[in-house]
């Protein structure tokens, strides 16, 4: 492979393994710490967490997006499926936010404001398990993206 898909490579190493690090670290560390602290404390954490959060995470999932489809497009034979694999989980971990974790920090915004209603253990519960979702999405991602360089190592090395 030339040396544009090498950079091509590189970048989405890169996007992929961020990704799925920053939400290794949540699902590692994060979440554990919002089930031993007080209810008020994970709300006043976790919607200000957020007002951050998002915007970067959303743009590392967009970018994830962007670098594993072009590397699909600048790919040959296995590169090229592997590329579009780690692209379409990527993609899911997106999907994933925006249409379950993100409309559940809205919820999250408004119980910090105001009472929090009876039953709040099982939505807190749905967006762990949309995290646990899009976590092993990208974390499948990044495997896929390395699994690049495994498939196309030279032979003799």
């Amino acid at each position: 492979m030339g040396t544009p898909f090498r950079y091509i490579h590189g970048a989405a190493l890169l996007a992929t393994g961020l990704l799925a690090g920053a939400f290794a670290y949540g699902a590692a560390n994060v979440i554990p710490t919002f089930g031993t602290v007080p209810l008020d404390v994970r709300l006043t954490f976790h919607t200000t967490m957020m007002k951050v959060n998002e915007p970067v995470m959303q743009s590392a999932m967009a970018l994830a997006i962007l670098t594993t489809f072009g590397l699909a497009i600048a790919g040959r034979g296995w590169a090229r499926r592997l590329a579009l694999g780690a692209g379409a989980l990527a993609l899911t971990s997106l999907l994933v936010t925006v249409f379950g974790n993100v409309p559940l920090h809205a919820r999250f915004r408004k119980w910090a404001a105001g009472p929090v209603p009876d039953g709040y253990a099982e939505v807190f519960r749905r967006w762990e398990l949309f995290h646990d979702l899009r976590t092993l999405t990208a974390l499948a991602a990044f495997v896929l993206i390395v699994s690049i360089a495994v498939v196309n190592r030279p032979s003799g090395r």
